[in-house]
């Protein structure tokens, strides 16, 4: 089938080109025609521009590659091609090659009378959509030189936003799971809270704070409103909600899981209010309960922290891949932690972290036996020496006896040989006299004649 147009899409905007000469299917495959669209000057003549519409900016860039991507045809591109091309009907078909297939079907529902085609449906569409491609930054003239290569490095840095906005997504997601959980399982132990505070984040800190209901007073009023925006109404219902409250009870291993998803929700929900406010990262989450924590100064605990978390990914890994589990890496590890807190407070330097690991490695092959394998060697030649002499003595006669068989053997086959080579040579020495003899009859025979 014919192109009789070709739809351009580039990082610097949409790009109509009408085909003038058609080529044929058949010497498509040619060299002379593929070197024909390498060439611009003779390209040009087979392709001609109709329209070219530039993007406003990055943001209506990067939304138009967004939608191609998803293969959906904008508003945009839609306005663009009902501007340039001709109206189809059945007599007079028009067919546009374009080069994602998913964009063909986007615009081929918008556009219903347009026949479509894309490089997989036909090798002209994607020869001639690459050799636009091609010569694109020259046959756009209202472009300048480097224009497309800004775009696409504009675009480039684009990329890095949509990433950001899909680990605010994923982050959204799972602080909304979690917040969900803490619901449901602190509601078995005070279901009217959930009518009081709406907020997660407020309702997680409500949550950690109140523990067993049965244990809140008119005492805690002042530090129950400073966890609801001081909002000491609130506080007082959440006391008096406690009183009467219908829930069940709640045993210390239910009040450890809901405390450790409200751990996990605590830092995610810093984590996604940083990354949305461009402010600074939570330094620790469940973390921050540890011992050697708690040892560091306040100025220290940010480091110690990141310390910790690196020697934990460390040790899980080794646990991870070691056959037989040992504590001989914990151990250095453990003691590295020691160390780092020491240099905080003293100075002292400590171990680094490559003599750490070779020590623990050291220690771990010390309590290993490995087999010595030149043992076997050596049981061998004492064996050897132990061996009884008469067996010694009684495998070199069978040896010699061996020996002995082969020798004759050979002589024997020697002597056949020999008798072989002498009667051949007495076989031709009978032959020669016995034509000799011949010869003498013949020539006795002739000289008889001659007489007569």
């Amino acid at each position: 089938m014919s192109v009789d147009y070709l739809l351009h899409e580039s990082s610097a905007g949409y790009a109509i080109f009408k085909v003038s000469h058609q080529v044929d299917t058949v010497g498509n495959r040619l060299a002379e025609v593929q070197n024909s669209i390498q060439d611009l000057s003779k390209f040009g003549k087979v392709v001609k521009l109709v329209s070219f519409a530039p993007f406003s900016g990055a943001a209506h860039a990067l939304e138009n590659a967004n939608e191609i991507s998803e293969g959906i045809a904008s508003e945009y591109l839609r306005s663009l091609l009902e501007i340039n091309l001709p109206k189809a009907s059945k007599k007079n078909k028009v067919v546009l090659g374009v080069s994602d297939k998913g964009l063909a079907g986007s615009i081929k529902a918008a556009f219903p009378g347009l026949e479509l085609e894309t490089g997989d449906s036909s090798e002209i569409v994607g020869d001639m959509l690459r050799g636009i491609r091609q010569h694109a930054h020259k046959m756009l003239k209202q472009l300048q030189e480097g224009d497309i290569e800004r775009a696409q490095l504009g675009l480039g840095n684009d990329n890095h936003i949509i990433q950001s906005i899909a680990v605010l997504d994923q982050l959204d997601k799972a602080v909304n799971t979690f917040s969900m959980r803490i619901r449901e399982w602190y509601g078995w132990h005070f279901p009217e809270l959930v009518k009081v505070v709406s907020d997660n984040h407020e309702y997680a800190k409500l949550a950690l704070y109140i523990s067993d209901k049965k244990r809140l007073t008119d005492d805690h009023l002042s530090e129950l409103a400073a966890l609801v925006n001081d909002d000491e109404t609130i506080a007082q219902t959440i006391i008096d909600l406690a009183k009467i409250s219908m829930g069940r009870d709640l045993s210390a291993t239910d009040m450890d899981n809901v405390t450790a998803l409200q751990q996990l929700h605590t830092p995610e929900k810093a984590l996604f209010r940083a990354l949305k406010t461009k402010g600074n990262t939570p330094k620790y989450g469940l973390i921050y309960h540890s011992s050697f924590i708690g040892r560091a100064g306040q100025r220290n605990k940010g480091r110690i922290s990141r310390f910790l978390a690196n020697k934990c990914s460390i040790a899980s890994r080794i646990d991870n891949f070691s056959e037989a589990p040992n504590t001989k890496f914990g151990d250095a590890l453990r003691k590295q932690v020691e160390e780092r807190l020491d240099f905080y407070t003293t100075g002292t330097a400590p171990t680094k972290n490559e003599v750490a690991m070779k020590g623990a490695m050291d220690a771990l092959l010390a309590d290993i036996d490995v087999a010595d394998p030149t043992a076997d060697a050596d049981q061998d030649e004492e064996m050897a020496d132990i061996a009884p002499r008469a067996v010694q003595k009684e495998e070199k006669k069978k040896r010699d006896k061996k020996d002995k068989k082969e020798r004759k053997e050979e002589k024997k086959e020697k002597k056949k040989k020999r008798k072989i080579e002498e009667s051949n040579g007495d076989a031709e020495h009978v032959d020669q006299v016995s034509e000799k003899k011949k010869k003498k009859k013949k020539s006795k025979s002739k000289d008889v004649e001659m007489e007569i």
